[in-house]
């Protein structure tokens, strides 16, 4: 008999739950574009969003998802024939090297083992033998949604600078942004990109892209800018429509302020992150704890080199992990996130893996309930597990500080 009647969960990894008080901000008349509340109302959403990003600079508000932001990013720093080095941990730092190729530069690519991080020893030696400086602009993934793996952006910026070269440090917090602390300033970034729909718990279109004094140079040299791409106009607009290039996102911006007073002015930044951190441990502990009889895992083996905002996991048996999806859905409402990039989704493989998006707004009922229904899948697919996995994950939630 299923259970899945009631109010369904999308535990996949972005778009994460919208708080009800966001949709609520939304649900209000078309305001007045030109002048006005809404005006007022975006010139606060500025200082607090680099705040969350950890940065004096500059930030750019685009209507666009994730890949909107990525172009935006690239177009304002890049000319046709540049060179960049995509450094690869997941599915999406390559699809950020697709979006430069596809403005004409010249794609050089380092793929990592996808159950670790980015190896700063290997950046350092490739931005080494670049002789001729050719590369403009590395690239990288703070949290790549499709492993959960999380890079250390400052050993990276250190191994850049230990090679002495002078490339654009680039990273994309899409999936991180509000859930794993991130630090551009102190850690030497000049661009990152991000977007509404993950931690920032709004609804998916609204882009970001955050950049310093040294991404402003390269903008004054960029043959790949465009009139809407271009990051000018909307940092320091002469006009409220020149935000945006028209017309503003206006209820975007209205759910954002609710989402962005949630998380500075009533929780606080420190306990957001706090959060993010205790609920992906417990959800570790239960998977690790269940692991043991062989059944399913973590994919990532380390959690140091895990995101506090999405978790991968892979089952013993390949069919198993698109079995414990279909289960998860049909029977108690609950929708976990398609396994990406692991393996070719016409491979028996691909149905090995799944996701679990921890990121926004959840809380421990949320967690636990999610596991909870893991395990009854788990029981009622007979896929091998160790028992303790619910007590594991509640010792860990019992603990928090």
């Amino acid at each position: 008999m299923s259970l899945s009647q009631g109010r369904p969960y999308l535990a996949i990894p972005g778009p994460s739950v919208v708080p009800d008080r966001v949709l609520q901000a939304m649900h209000r008349p078309a305001p007045n574009i030109y002048t006005g509340a809404l005006v007022d109302m975006v010139d606060t959403l500025l200082p607090d969003l680099k705040t969350i990003a950890g940065t004096g600079g500059e930030a750019a508000i685009y209507i666009a998802n994730g890949h909107g932001v990525w172009e935006a990013s690239l177009a304002n720093v890049l000319s046709p024939g540049d060179r960049v080095l995509v450094l690869n941990t997941g599915n999406f730092g390559r699809g950020w090297g697709e979006v430069a190729a596809g403005l004409g530069a010249e794609v050089q690519q380092i793929d990592f083992d996808l159950s670790g991080p980015v190896d700063p020893a290997r950046v350092e030696s490739a931005l080494r033998d670049d002789k001729d400086r050719k590369i403009k602009a590395v690239l990288v993934v703070h949290v790549d949604t499709a492993t959960g793996v999380r890079n250390d952006i400052a050993t990276l910026r250190a191994a850049m600078d230990a090679a002495g070269h002078p490339a654009l440090l680039m990273v994309d917090c899409i999936a991180s942004l509000a859930c794993d602390r991130f630090a551009m300033d102190d850690w030497g970034v000049d661009v990152m990109v991000a977007g509404s729909q993950k931690g920032l718990m709004t609804p998916p279109g609204i882009g970001f892209v955050f950049f310093n004094d040294k991404a402003k140079a390269a903008r004054a040299g960029a043959g790949c800018v465009t009139r809407y791409w271009d990051w000018a106009p909307r940092v320091a607009p002469e006009q409220f429509y020149q935000r945006f290039y028209g017309t503003a996102p206006t209820h975007h911006l209205y759910g954002l302020r609710e989402a962005l007073t949630m998380i500075l002015r009533e929780e606080g930044l420190s306990h957001v992150l706090a959060r993010h951190a205790t609920l992906a441990r417990a959800i570790w502990a239960a998977f690790d704890t269940w692991g043991q009889a062989g059944g399913v895992e973590v994919f990532l083996p380390d959690p140091a080199h895990r995101s506090h905002a999405v978790t991968a996991f892979r089952t013993g048996v390949p069919a198993d992990g698109t079995r414990l999806r279909d289960w998860m859905e049909r029977e108690a409402g609950v929708t976990l996130g398609i396994g990406l990039g692991l393996a070719a989704p016409q491979s028996p493989e691909w149905h090995r893996y799944f996701r679990i998006g921890h990121m926004g707004h959840v809380n421990a009922h949320m967690v636990l309930g999610v596991l909870a229904c893991v395990q009854a899948g788990l029981v009622a697919l007979e896929i091998p597990h160790a028992p303790g996995g619910l007590d594991a994950a509640a010792q860990v939630c019992a603990g928090a500080r």
